[in-house]
């Protein structure tokens, strides 16, 4: 017993174990702190770590190719042993993270934990909320089924909209004009590098606040903040009630941690992994897709909102809403905590709560409607439009509807991943054109199944349109009707020929 104590002495007088424990997990906190309210935070974090356990196992099955990656899923559901449960036990573990976050956030709003001096707890907080969320939609793009095909589509039509730099950040966000190899290879480092090095980052910092500044006591009502008199008191809290809160004030926490880790290893059990759907397919414009739960509001406002309500919904609300997060421990740092006395603080996130919970539940019903135009689907142009047939009119309909602007531009307009379309009439006759629509080629899709032959001579009769004025559009030389009079000439055809090839 000597030479073990002996040689602990030794360690801890070169490690400084004792003092390194005394300033982390052995500070002292409030008595009042050792509540069930409090538990919200570890169980964020316990989330975290089980995600990031999880997923660096995931990454030795899951391959980053659009050709691999929904066939590595199918290979872990059906084929790696517990492979689906692993799945299933990350896809729930996200789902735990952002309730938990959320429910954090919630408490210390409510028992006004974000007011002097701990506003910058409160700010990498909110950093860790935006952070957590991306990390939730970054996994969703990983399964890349129709779901994540879509999810990630509409993510791209909102970016679009920002004003100025919208086609600039959508190529920065899929790495190219449209959602192709590179978009998954780029959310895969999302995903598994930077985003959890960020929130690593943050949560150092974050943890090392709540060190600094102590855990906010549990509020009482008439106990109002004062900046110039709260550190006192706040030190005389803890002489007259400070515990360690290892052992003392974690109890709680431990409890409701090991309740949450049954709870999310039951249920990955129980209802398995989501997905993958069907795989990715951009020609399935009447799939029928879903976001994760915490996505279904904004999916929701999207689908529901009429268009003018748009810009206000995706951009001015969201705007108000970080900068009033981000400004309120500034702009409310002094006076009640307890949210008996702050009615308005209640009813805020009772209001909020109601609108986000309402809109998901909308979202698990309303109609999907792929409307992209603020992404690829811009209007055809005036100039190609004109002058044109009931046939070649409902052609331009076709093209507009089936997003083939998506990757053909038109008038400079559009996807930039096949060629522009401005003069293909004068690279592919019309019987070209039908076979590469209805057989697709290269990098295109075929879409003989999902165009009715009526819709393909439609759309193949406007693109017979698309040309020059001055220049012909391609022709079958293989037909004498279409040869130049130098063409019979130089097949040895006598001159009276002429006549009728021209």
């Amino acid at each position: 017993m000597n030479y073990l104590r002996n040689a602990a002495v030794w360690l801890d007088d070169r490690l400084h174990i004792t003092a390194l424990y005394a300033s982390t997990a052995g500070h002292e906190v409030p008595s009042s702190a050792g509540s069930w309210f409090y538990v919200f935070g570890s169980a964020t974090l316990l989330c975290f770590v089980i995600q990031v356990i999880t997923g660096a196992m995931l990454a030795f099955v899951y391959v980053p190719s659009t050709n691999e990656a929904w066939t590595s899923l199918q290979y872990l559901n059906h084929q790696q042993f517990l492979g689906w449960y692993l799945r299933a036990i990350h896809q729930w573990g996200s789902t735990f993270m952002v309730a938990m976050m959320t429910l954090h956030m919630i408490q210390v709003c409510l028992f006004g934990a974000y007011k002097y001096p701990r506003e910058l707890t409160w700010v990498t907080g909110v950093f860790l909320f935006v952070m957590t969320l991306a990390m939730a939609f970054t996994g969703q793009i990983m399964r890349f089924d129709q779901d994540a095909y879509w999810g990630l589509t509409i993510g791209a039509s909102i970016t679009g909209r920002v004003p100025v730099f919208g086609a600039q950040l959508v190529h920065l966000l899929l790495a190219g004009p449209i959602i192709a190899g590179e978009t998954l290879s780029r959310f895969f480092s999302l995903h598994v590098f930077i985003i959890p090095g960020l929130l690593i980052a943050i949560i150092t910092g974050h943890l090392r606040l709540v060190l600094t500044k102590g855990i906010n006591e549990y509020p009482k009502p008439g106990v109002p903040v004062h900046r110039g008199t709260y550190d006192a008191e706040y030190a005389e809290v803890l002489r007259k009630e400070g515990v360690p809160f290892v052992p003392n004030a974690v109890g709680k926490d431990l409890v409701f941690s090991a309740v949450m880790i049954f709870a999310i290893l039951v249920i990955a059990f129980v209802v398995g992994p989501k997905g993958p759907g069907g795989p990715p397919n951009p020609t399935l414009v009447d799939t029928n897709p879903r976001p994760d739960f915490y996505f279904l509001s904004i999916f929701a406002a999207l689908a529901l909102l009429p268009d003018w309500m748009e810009v206000a919904v995706l951009f001015v609300a969201p705007a108000l809403m970080g900068a009033w997060l981000f400004a309120l421990p500034f702009i409310s740092g002094t006076g009640e905590k307890s949210y008996r006395r702050r009615p308005v603080a209640v009813l805020s996130v009772v209001f909020i709560l109601l609108v986000i919970g309402t809109l998901a539940y909308l979202g698990q019903t309303s109609p999907w409607s792929p409307k992209m135009g603020a992404w690829s689907g811009d209007a055809v142009p005036v100039q190609y439009v004109k002058n044109l047939s009931p046939l070649e009119a409902h052609g331009a309909l076709v093209l507009q509807n089936k997003q083939c602007r998506n990757c053909h531009s038109l008038g400079g307009y559009g996807g930039k991943r096949g060629p522009a379309l401005d003069a293909v009439a004068t690279r592919l006759t019309r019987d070209e054109m039908v076979r590469q629509v209805i057989q697709g080629g290269g990098n295109m899709p075929a879409y003989g199944k999902k165009l009715t032959p009526a819709e393909v001579d439609a759309l193949v009769s406007f693109m017979a349109t698309l040309h020059p004025v001055m220049k012909h559009p391609a022709r079958n030389s293989d037909k004498p009707e279409n040869r130049l009079p130098r063409d019979i000439a130089s097949a040895g055809l006598p001159a009276a020929a002429l006549t009728v090839t021209r």
